[in-house]
C-alpha cells in the first residue's frame, strides 16, 4: 500500500509562507523547551510528516521528552502524532518504541480516556492492540458516557480488523446493551449488532420493540436502519416490524420521521400505508424552516405520485399538499404547485380552484416583492391549466382573474389575458360575461401590449348591438376629446394665456445696524406651474409614439362596424357609427404625421390603418368574411394545435410511467426466491450512501459503454521515464483525478510529486503527497478539483522526482493538458416561449457560431446538435416537421450551478447547389457568463468538426 493510498483521518491547514524548521531546533524544543514550547514544536513535527517528511530521530525524543507530561494539549496532540507516524520498519515491523504509546487507557480524565480510544479504532497494527484488550474491555464500565461509547466503537472496529482479538464482542456488547441507559451508548453498541451481529440485534429489537418511542431520536434512526435492512433481505419480516415503523412516523424528531415514511413507502404499498407516508411527508415540509429541506420533501412526494397505484391515494391529500403555499420561497410554491396539479381530479377541483382564488387575492395585499409578481404569474397558470382541464370550473375563475388585467406587472396580465382569449373561444357561454367584464376593467388597463390583446378580444368577441355601442363608448372615452392634434395644440396654448399674478409678501419688521426699524414688503410674480394632466390611456399611448395599438384599434373598430352594420338595419345609424369609426382613424393618421408625438408613426402602421378605413368605405363582402371570420378561425386552429401537443406529450408522460409487463416475462414467487436474487431490489440506503460519494459504478456496470475506460486520459509518453494516465471522475462540484504513475526506469525514484496547476474556474483542493517508488514499480495518486461554474477548464502540470544516488538536479516529465468537458454540468432543461424571450432580451454574452459540417439533413444535423451539447429543443415537432429547405429552433439547458443557456439553430440547405449540398447557417449561443457562452460554442465547433455521413 503507497503512501498515498493511506487514508488520512486528521486534516490541518498549513500557512504555506511558513519555513520549515530544522529537526535539530525541533529536537531542542521537545527536550528542553517549557509546555509552551513543545506543544509548538510538536505542531510543526506533526505539519512537517502530514507533508511527507520523514523524521525517525524525533520518534525516541517524543516518548522520552512529551509523553509523560500531564498537559492535556499535548495529550490530545500526541494522539494526531501517533496516528501519523510510520509505526513499522522497512520490511513491515511494528517497531519496538510503539508498545511504549498507549498508556492512557487508565487515565483518570475521561476525555484523555475517551479520545485514545477513538484513536485504537484508526490503528491498523494487532501487535499495538493485543496488550490493550483488557483495558478496553474494562471502559465499558466507566461511569462517563463519552468513554463508554468510544470504547464500544473501539471495540467494533477491533472486531472487525482482528476478529481474533476479541471473538466474543458481539456477546459483550448484547449484554452491554441491555443493561445501558445513555442513549448515545445505545446507539453505537446496537449499530454494533447491526453490522456485526444482526440476529443479536434483532433480538434485542423484539424485547423493546413497544417502548421504541421512548428512545432518543439517534437510536431510533439505527432502528429503522435495521428494519429496512431486514425486510429487504427477507420480505417474510415485514409483518413482525410493520407496526414500529408506523409508530415511528410520531416520533418528535423529524430525522426519524422522515426515514420512517421511506423505509414504510418501500416495505408496504397499501393505500393506509403510503396514505401515513405521505401524510408525514406533508407535516414535514409545513414544519421544517429550511427550504432545501422542503424541496428534498417535496421531491419524495413527486416520487410517490410517479407510482400509479400511489397516485389516487395523494389525491386525496391535494388539500393538505397545498398547505406548503404559505411558505414564502418561490421554488417550493412552484413545485407545490406542479404536484397539485398533477394530481387534480373531477373530485378535488373545486376545492382547489378554491384555495388558489384566495391565494391570487391576497398576492393583491401583500406589499409588492420581487417574488410576488411571479407567484402571482405561477397561480394564474395553474388556474388556466385547471379551467382547460375542467372547462366547468372557468365561470368562477375568470371573475377573479380579469381584475388583473388592470396590474401593473405586465407579465402577470399577459398571462390573464391569455386565459381570457382562450376561455372566450372555447366557452361559448362565457362570452357575455368574459365581455361584461373586459368592458368594466378596460379603462384600467395600463400597459400597452395588455391593451392590444383586450382590443382584440373586444372587436372579435362583442356580437350584440348594446356590447357594440359600450366598445364604442369606451374608446372614445379612452381616446379623449377629438380631434386630437386640434385639442392638443389648443390645450398647449391654452396653458400659456393666464397672465402672471402679482402678489404682495407679508410685511417684515426689520431692525437695521444702526438698531432703526425699517420696514420692508415685497412682490414676486409667480407663474401657475404646469400640471401633468391625466391623459386617457389610449391618448397617452399615442401621444409617447407607440403606433402599433393605434393599428390594432382600427382592426378593431372595422371589425365591430362591419358587424354594426350587418345587426342594425337604419341606414342613418349604420353610416353614423362608420363615419364616427373612420373619423377615429382620421385623427390618428392625422396625430403621426405631426410633430407632437414623441416617435412618428411608422409606414406598416400607417398602411393597415389606411387599409382599414379603404375597408369600411367600400364594406365589401369578402372583407367582412376576412376581418370576422378568418381571424377566429386562426386563432381556433392555433389553440387546437397546442391542445393536440400538450395531449400527446401528457400521453407520453403515462406511457412512461405505466409498467409495462411482457407476456412471455418470468413471474417473480416470493418463496421460491433464492436469497442473493432478493436483493435484485435496490438497497435505498446503500444508493443514498453511493449518491453522496459520487460513485456511479451502477450506471457504468449497467452501460458498458460508459465504462471508466472511456475517461483514462494518457498524460505521457510511452517512452518517457515515468509514465502517467489520468482517470477523470466528475462528481458535481468536484472532479477526481485518479492518477496512475509507472517507474519505467531500473532506477527506485525519491520524492517522486505530481504537480497541479488549474485554468478556468477550477481550484485544486491539495497538493498530492510525494512517493518513493521502486523500480518498475507503479502507483495511484488521487488529487481533488473544485468546480464553481459552467466553463471549459484546462488542468496541466508536471511530475518531478530525484533519482536515488544521482547528484543531478531534480528531472521533470511535462504531461499532457486534460481537458474538462462541459458537458458534464448542463442538463436539458424547459421553459416558456415568454421566458425563453425575456431571457434572451436580459442576457449580455452572444457567441455566434457559423454552421460547417458535411451533413446534408436539416433534422439530422438539429438532433446531432442536441445530442453533443445536451440542449433541449423548444420548437414544437410539428413547427418542425415538413421540408421547406429552412429550419429554426430555440434549444436551452441548464447548469447544475443554476445557469441557463440559450440557443437559436438558423440553418438552411442550399437547394440550388443540388441534393448533396451540406447544410449551412449560424447557432446563435446567449447566456449570462461569457465562460457558458463561449464553452458552449466551442462544444459545437468541436462536434461539427467530428460529424461523419
Amino acid at each position: 500500500m503507497t503512501a498515498a493510498e493511506n487514508v488520512c483521518y486528521t486534516l490541518i491547514n498549513v500557512p504555506m509562507d511558513s519555513e520549515p524548521p530544522s529537526e535539530i531546533s525541533l529536537k531542542n524544543d521537545l527536550e528542553k523547551g517549557d509546555v509552551k514550547s513543545k506543544t509548538e514544536a510538536l505542531k510543526k513535527v506533526i505539519i512537517m510528516i502530514l507533508n511527507g517528511e520523514k523524521l525517525p530521530g524525533l520518534l525516541m525524543t517524543i516518548i522520552r521528552f512529551v509523553l509523560p507530561l500531564q498537559d492535556h494539549t499535548i495529550k490530545k496532540l500526541l494522539l494526531v502524532f501517533w496516528e501519523i507516524v510510520p509505526k513499522t520498519t522497512p520490511d513491515g515491523r511494528l517497531l519496538h518504541e510503539m508498545i511504549l504509546v498507549c498508556d492512557d487507557l487508565q487515565h483518570p480524565n475521561e476525555f484523555i480516556r475517551g479520545s485514545t480510544l477513538r484513536f485504537l479504532c484508526k490503528l491498523k497494527e494487532a501487535e499495538l492492540l493485543e496488550p490493550l484488550m483488557p483495558a478496553i474491555r474494562a471502559c465499558l464500565e466507566h461511569r462517563h458516557s463519552y468513554v463508554r461509547r468510544n470504547a464500544v466503537l473501539a471495540i467494533y472496529t477491533i472486531y472487525r480488523n482482528f476478529e481474533h482479538l476479541i471473538p466474543d464482542a458481539p456477546e459483550l456488547i448484547h449484554d452491554f446493551l441491555v443493561n445501558e441507559k445513555d442513549a448515545s451508548c445505545k446507539r453505537n453498541a446496537f449499530m454494533m449488532l447491526i453490522h456485526a451481529d444482526q440476529d443479536r440485534a434483532l433480538d434485542y429489537l423484539s424485547t423493546c420493540i413497544d417502548q421504541v418511542q421512548t428512545f432518543g431520536d439517534i437510536l431510533q434512526l439505527v432502528i429503522v436502519e435495521l428494519i429496512y435492512k431486514v425486510c429487504h433481505a427477507n420480505p417474510s419480516e415485514r409483518a413482525r416490524f410493520i407496526r414500529c415503523i408506523y409508530n415511528l412516523l410520531q416520533s418528535s424528531s423529524p430525522a426519524v420521521k422522515y426515514e420512517a415514511a421511506g423505509t414504510l413507502v418501500t416495505l408496504s404499498s397499501a393505500p393506509t400505508a403510503i396514505k401515513a407516508a405521505a401524510q408525514c411527508y406533508i407535516d414535514l415540509i409545513i414544519k421544517e424552516s429550511d427550504n432545501n429541506v422542503k424541496l428534498i420533501v417535496l421531491d419524495r412526494l413527486v416520487e410517490l405520485k410517479e407510482h400509479p397505484a400511489h397516485e389516487r391515494v395523494l389525491q386525496d391529500l391535494v388539500m393538505d399538499i397545498l398547505r406548503v403555499l404559505s411558505t414564502p420561497d418561490l421554488e417550493v410554491r412552484k413545485k407545490t404547485l406542479q404536484l397539485a396539479l398533477d394530481l387534480v381530479s373531477s373530485r378535488n377541483v373545486e376545492e382547489l380552484v378554491i384555495v388558489l382564488k384566495k391565494e391570487v387575492i391576497k398576492t393583491n395585499n401583500v406589499s409588492e416583492h420581487e417574488d410576488t409578481d411571479k407567484y402571482r404569474q405561477l397561480l394564474v397558470r395553474t388556474l388556466h391549466s385547471c379551467s382547460v382541464r375542467f372547462p366547468d370550473m372557468a365561470g368562477n375563475v375568470i371573475p377573479v382573474l380579469m381584475e388583473f388585467l388592470s396590474d401593473s406587472n405586465e407579465a402577470a396580465a399577459a398571462d390573464v389575458l391569455e386565459f381570457v382569449r382562450e376561455a372566450i373561444q372555447r366557452f361559448d357561454n362565457l362570452r357575455m360575461l368574459i365581455v361584461e367584464k373586459m368592458l368594466e376593467v378596460f379603462h384600467a388597463i395600463k400597459s400597452v401590449k395588455i391593451y392590444r390583446g383586450a382590443l382584440w378580444i373586444l372587436g372579435e368577441y362583442c356580437s350584440t348591438k348594446e356590447d357594440i355601442q359600450s366598445v364604442m363608448t369606451e374608446v372614445r372615452r379612452s381616446l379623449g376629446e377629438i380631434p386630437i392634434v386640434e385639442s392638443e395644440i389648443k390645450k398647449e396654448a391654452g396653458e400659456l394665456k393666464p397672465e402672471e399674478e402679482i402678489t404682495v409678501g407679508p410685511v417684515q419688521k426689520l431692525v437695521t445696524e444702526m438698531g432703526t426699524y425699517a420696514t420692508q414688503s415685497a412682490l414676486s410674480s409667480s407663474r401657475p406651474t404646469k400640471k401633468e394632466e391625466d391623459r386617457p390611456p389610449l391618448r397617452g399611448f399615442l401621444l409617447d409614439g407607440d403606433f402599433f395599438v393605434a393599428a390594432s384599434l382600427a382592426t378593431t373598430l372595422t371589425k365591430i362596424a362591419l358587424r354594426y352594420v350587418a345587426l342594425v338595419q337604419e341606414k342613418k345609424k349604420q353610416n353614423s357609427f362608420v363615419a364616427e369609426a373612420m373619423l377615429l382613424m382620421a385623427t390618428i393618421l392625422h396625430l403621426g404625421k405631426s410633430s407632437l408625438p414623441k416617435k412618428p408613426i411608422t409606414d406598416d402602421d400607417v398602411d393597415r390603418i389606411s387599409l382599414c378605413l379603404k375597408v369600411l368605405s367600400e364594406c365589401s363582402p369578402l372583407m367582412n368574411d376576412i376581418f370576422n371570420k378568418e381571424c377566429r378561425q386562426s386563432l381556433s386552429q392555433m389553440l387546437s394545435a397546442k391542445l393536440e401537443e400538450e395531449k400527446l406529450s401528457q400521453k407520453k408522460e403515462s406511457e412512461k410511467r405505466n409498467v409495462t409487463v411482457q407476456p412471455d416475462d418470468p413471474i417473480s414467487f416470493m418463496q421460491l426466491t433464492a436469497k442473493n436474487e432478493m436483493n435484485c431490489k435496490e438497497d435505498q440506503f446503500q444508493l443514498s450512501l453511493l449518491a453522496a460519494m459520487g460513485n456511479t459504478q451502477r450506471k457504468e456496470a449497467a452501460d458498458p459503454l460508459a465504462s471508466k475506460l472511456n475517461k483514462v486520459t494518457q498524460l505521457t509518453g510511452f517512452s518517457d521515464p515515468v509514465y502517467a494516465e489520468a482517470y477523470v471522475h466528475v462528481n458535481q462540484y468536484d472532479i477526481v483525478l485518479d492518477v496512475l504513475v509507472v517507474n519505467q526506469t531500473s532506477d527506485t525514484l525519491q520524492n517522486c510529486t505530481l504537480e497541479l496547476a488549474t485554468l478556468g474556474d477550477l481550484k485544486l483542493v491539495e497538493k498530492p503527497s510525494p512517493l518513493t517508488l521502486a523500480p518498475h514499480d507503479f502507483a495511484n495518486i488521487k488529487a481533488n478539483v473544485k468546480v464553481a461554474s459552467t466553463e471549459n477548464g484546462i488542468i496541466f502540470g508536471n511530475i518531478v522526482y530525484d533519482v536515488s544516488g544521482a547528484a543531478s538536479d531534480r528531472n521533470c516529465v511535462v504531461l499532457s493538458d486534460i481537458h474538462i468537458d462541459i458537458m458534464d454540468y448542463i442538463q436539458p432543461a424547459t421553459c416558456t416561449d415568454a421566458e425563453f424571450r425575456q431571457m434572451w432580451a436580459e442576457f449580455e454574452w452572444e457567441n455566434k457560431v457559423t454552421v460547417n459540417t458535411n451533413m446534408v439533413d436539416l433534422n439530422d444535423y438539429l438532433q446531432h446538435i442536441l445530442k453533443s451539447t445536451n440542449m433541449k429543443c423548444l420548437t414544437p415537432e410539428k413547427a418542425l416537421s415538413g421540408y421547406c429547405g429552412f429550419m429554426a429552433a430555440n434549444l436551452y439547458a441548464r447548469s447544475i450551478f443554476g445557469e441557463d443557456a440559450l440557443a437559436n439553430v438558423s440553418i438552411e440547405k442550399p437547394i440550388h447547389q443540388g441534393p448533396d449540398a451540406a447544410v449551412t447557417g449560424h447557432i446563435r449561443i446567449r447566456a449570462k457568463s461569457q465562460g457558458m457562452a463561449l464553452s458552449l460554442g466551442d462544444k459545437i465547433n468541436l462536434s461539427q468538426k467530428k460529424t461523419s455521413i
